[in-house]
C-alpha cells in the first residue's frame, strides 16, 4: 500500500465501468449495451461476443488469469467457481486466452448445494448464472492472483429464483413501472426511469486475531456464547465519535483504498458507540449496485482485518450487554434526471406530489408492516433488536415534526396551508455563527424513519444481505403506487381525486406514524392498540411471507411466485434450527472441555489452600471458603444446565424440519442455553483470572 493515496486516480481502477466501456468498446456496441443496461434490450450474441472480448483483454491487463460469476445464493455471503481465461493447448504446445459472449452471458454452477426450500431435489443439480450487465464487472486481487469477477443472478433449471439478485430485479423493475406512471400524472414526461437508491451504513467490530483465537465460540458461531460484562463498557459514551486508534486507522486507510479501487464509494467512517465497534458508509447507489458494493465492503473488510492481525465481527450482537451491530438503509427514489421523490422542498405542504408519494409509502408500510419486519428477520438480530441500541420489532414510521403537523392539517381540515420552519440556532458564543437548523428532530429509535429527503430503514442486521428489505420495500411501494394510480387516471377531476386521496391515506394510515421514544415500555402497550404486528424474534417474522396478502403482492409483479415464497420460508426456518444447534454444540463443547475443567482446577487449587492455611494454625479461612462454596454451587448449576442443554440438543433432529424445528429451538433450546450462560458468567467473575480458559470481554474490546 503506498504512503500517498490520489482517490480520484485509483477510484474505480479495477472496474470495468462505464468510462472503460467506452474507451475499449467500439462505438455501435457501446452503443447497444448501453440500450441493454438503460432501457432493458436484449443484448444480441454478436454485442456480448465483443463486450467479452474486451472485458478479457482488460482484465488481463489488470492481471487477471481467471473470472467467475459472481453471485448471491440463499446462504448470506456471496458464491463464485473460477474458471481460467485459457483454452486448450494446441498442437505447438501453447495456449490461447479466450472469453466468449456465451462464457459472459451464462454460467452453470451446481444448484443442488445451495439452499433451495424444496424447489429442487438434491439430485437435480442443474442450476444457471446469468450475467447482470446494469452491475459492473470488477477485478478482485488477492492470494489467488487477480479475478475476473462478473455479477450475476442465479436461478434453478426449472426458472426459479435461488438468489438475492433476481427478485430485487423485478422489483426494481415494479417500482419503475408504477413510479413513472404517477410522475406523469403530474406533467412529467421527460424522466425515462425511477430507480430506487440506496445507502447502507455498516457497522462492525474489530478485535485482535489471537483473541478470536482462543474463542471457540467466535470462531463457529460469529458471536461470544459466555462473557461477564467488565467493569467499564460503553456507559460514559466515550467511544462514539472518538479518536480512531492508530490500529484501526491504519486499517480504515486499507479498507478505503481496497473499496475505491472496486467503485465503492467509502465516505464516512468513525467510532460507533460500543468499544472496539466502527461504521463505514457509503454514497447512494442504484439499489442493486449498492447491494453489490455492500457484499463487496464486508468480504474487504475482514479480508483487511486478517492482514493487520485481527478480525473483522459482523454478526449482529457479538457482545451480550453492549451495542449490537445494523445496517442502516436509507433508500430513496429518483429519477434519470435527478428528481428525488422524497424530496419535500421548501415548503412540503404545497408539493402535491410529495404528499402523494409520501402517504403512499405510509399506506404501503402500514399495509405490510409485518412483510417488512421479516425481511430483517436473522438469528443474530433476534439478539439486537428491541434493545436500548437498535429499533423495536415494531414497525413504525418517524416523519418530524414538521411533516406531521402537514398530516394533521390535511387529516383535520382537509387542507394543509402551511409548513413549519426551522428556526435559528442561537449558540450563544459571539465567535460562533448562528445558523437555521432543520424544522424537526431526528429520531434513533424509530425503525423507518424519514430523514430529509430519504427513509431509513433501521432495522437490518450488519451481516445481512440488503437485497431482501429493499425488494419489500420496492413491491410495496409499486402496489401502492398502482393503486393511486389506477383511481386517479379513471377520475374525472384530478386536482381534487389527489386532494382526496391524500387525505383518506394520511387519516387511515395514521396509526403507523409514531414520532415518539421506541424504546419506552409503553410504546409497546400503545403499538397494540393501535394494531401494529409485534413480531420479537425471527420465527414469529417468517410466517409473513406466504400469507395469501404476501402472495398476491409479489405475484402481481412478478417479483415472486407462490413457490419461490414458500421456499424462502422454509430456507429461514432452517437458516435458524441449524444456527441454533451449532450455537448450543459450541456452548456444551466449551462448557464441557474448557470451563468446568477450569472451575474444576480453581476449586482444587483453592480447597488445597485452605487445608494449608488450617495446617498452620487456628486461622480465619472463611473468606475462601465463601469462595469455595460460591464456585462449587455455581458448578453444580453449570453441570446440571449443561447436561439439560445436551439433552434437549439431542432431540432437535428428531423433531420435523421446518416451523415445528424451528419453534423447538427457539422455545426449548434457546431457554436452555441461557440458563446455562448464567452460571458461566457468574463464575468468570469469581475464578483467577489465570485460570479461566478465554480472554475476557474486557481484554476482547479494549485491546485492538
Amino acid at each position: 500500500m503506498s504512503d500517498y493515496i490520489n482517490v480520484t486516480e485509483i477510484f474505480g481502477c479495477d472496474v470495468f465501468n462505464d468510462s472503460v466501456m467506452q474507451e475499449r468498446l467500439p462505438k455501435k456496441v457501446y452503443k447497444e449495451l448501453k440500450k441493454t443496461i438503460e432501457e432493458g434490450k436484449e443484448l444480441s450474441m454478436e454485442i456480448a461476443d465483443v463486450v467479452a472480448h474486451e472485458m478479457k483483454e482488460w482484465a488481463i491487463e489488470k492481471g487477471a488469469t481467471h473470472y467467475s460469476h459472481w453471485f448471491q445464493p440463499l446462504t448470506g455471503v456471496t458464491a463464485e467457481k473460477h474458471d481460467a481465461f485459457i483454452t486448450a493447448p494446441m498442437e505447438n504446445g501453447k495456449v490461447l486466452m479466450s472469453f466468449s459472449g456465451k462464457e459472459l452471458i451464462k454460467g452453470e454452477p451446481d444448484a443442488s448445494s445451495f439452499p433451495s426450500g424444496g424447489l429442487r431435489a438434491t439430485f437435480e443439480a442443474r442450476g444457471y448464472t446469468t450475467w447482470d450487465c446494469t452491475s459492473p464487472a470488477f477485478v478482485r486481487h488477492d492470494a489467488a492472483g487477480g479475478t475476473l469477477c462478473i455479477p450475476t443472478a442465479f436461478c434453478s433449471y426449472t426458472g426459479e429464483a435461488l438468489d438475492q439478485k433476481t427478485p430485487l430485479l423485478r422489483s426494481m423493475e415494479a417500482v419503475n413501472t408504477q413510479a413513472l406512471r404517477l410522475i406523469r400524472l403530474f406533467g412529467n414526461t421527460t424522466s425515462k426511469r425511477v430507480t430506487p437508491s440506496v445507502g447502507a451504513e455498516q457497522e462492525y467490530f474489530l478485535i485482535d486475531k489471537e483473541k478470536w483465537l482462543q474463542r471457540k465460540d467466535l470462531i463457529y458461531t460469529g458471536r461470544t456464547l459466555f462473557g461477564a460484562m467488565p467493569p467499564k463498557g460503553q456507559e460514559m459514551d466515550d467511544h462514539y465519535l472518538g479518536t480512531i486508534r492508530q490500529r484501526v486507522s491504519a486499517y480504515m486507510r486499507e479498507v478505503n483504498e481496497e473499496c475505491w479501487k472496486l467503485g465503492v464509494s467509502a465516505k464516512t467512517q468513525h467510532n460507533e458507540v460500543a468499544p472496539a465497534q466502527h461504521e463505514l458508509a457509503p454514497i447512494y447507489a442504484p439499489v442493486n449496485i449498492a447491494a453489490d458494493h455492500n457484499q463487496i465492503m464486508m468480504r474487504i473488510l475482514k479480508k483487511v482485518a486478517s492482514r493487520h492481525g485481527m478480525r473483522c465481527l459482523l454478526h449482529e450482537k457479538p457482545f451480550a450487554g453492549l451495542n449490537g451491530s445494523g445496517k442502516h438503509n436509507n433508500w430513496s427514489l429518483t429519477t434519470d434526471d435527478g428528481i428525488n421523490l422524497l424530496d419535500p422542498g421548501k415548503t412540503p405542504h404545497e408539493n402535491i406530489q410529495f404528499l402523494l408519494v409520501l402517504t403512499c409509502i405510509l399506506k404501503a408500510v402500514d399495509t405490510h408492516a409485518d412483510l417488512l419486519r421479516e425481511s430483517a428477520a436473522d438469528v443474530g438480530n433476534d439478539h439486537r433488536l428491541g434493545g436500548n441500541e437498535a429499533p423495536p420489532a415494531i414497525i413504525s414510521v418517524f416523519l418530524g415534526e414538521q411533516l406531521e403537523d402537514v398530516l394533521e392539517q390535511l387529516i383535520s381540515t382537509g387542507t394543509a396551508t402551511h409548513s413549519k420552519k426551522g428556526s435559528m440556532l442561537e449558540t450563544g458564543v459571539k465567535t460562533l455563527p448562528d445558523f437555521m437548523k432543520d424544522a424537526t428532530d431526528r429520531n434513533r429509535t424509530s425503525p423507518f424513519a424519514f430523514t430529509g429527503n430519504k427513509f431509513e430503514f433501521r432495522m437490518v442486521g450488519a451481516r445481512d444481505s440488503i437485497s431482501s428489505c429493499n425488494v419489500v420495500l420496492n413491491t410495496i411501494a409499486a402496489q401502492a403506487f398502482k393503486e393511486a394510480c389506477d383511481r386517479l387516471e379513471a377520475a374525472p377531476d384530478f386536482d381534487m381525486a389527489v386532494h382526496d386521496l391524500i387525505k383518506e391515506y394520511a387519516t387511515e394510515h395514521q396509526r403507523i406514524v409514531f414520532n415518539g421514544n421506541g424504546y419506552a415500555p409503553e410504546w409497546e402497550a400503545e403499538a397494540k392498540r393501535r394494531g401494529l404486528p409485534n413480531l420479537p424474534s425471527m420465527v414469529d417474522a417468517i410466517p409473513a411471507l406466504t400469507t395469501e396478502k404476501a402472495v398476491e403482492l409479489f405475484e402481481s409483479f412478478h417479483v415472486f411466485t407462490r413457490a419461490e415464497l414458500e421456499s424462502r420460508a422454509e430456507i429461514q426456518y432452517e437458516i435458524y434450527g441449524k444456527a441454533v444447534n451449532i450455537e448450543a454444540k459450541t456452548m456444551i463443547d466449551i462448557a464441557t472441555k474448557q470451563i468446568i475443567p477450569a472451575v474444576i482446577r480453581y476449586t482444587t487449587v483453592l480447597a488445597d489452600s485452605i487445608n494449608t492455611v488450617r495446617a498452620v494454625g487456628n486461622v480465619d479461612v472463611s473468606v475462601q471458603l465463601d469462595l469455595l462454596n460460591q464456585c462449587s454451587v455455581l458448578l453444580k448449576e453449570t453441570d446440571e444446565a449443561m447436561n439439560r442443554l445436551s439433552e434437549v440438543t439431542g432431540r432437535i433432529l428428531n423433531v420435523p424440519e421446518g416451523r415445528e424445528r424451528a419453534v423447538y429451538c427457539r422455545e426449548t433450546v434457546v431457554k436452555a442455553m441461557e440458563a446455562l450462560r448464567r452460571p458461566v458468567d457468574e463464575l468468570e467473575m469469581l475464578v483467577d483470572k489465570e485460570m479461566w480458559p478465554m480472554p475476557s470481554y474486557g481484554d476482547l474490546i479494549f485491546e485492538v
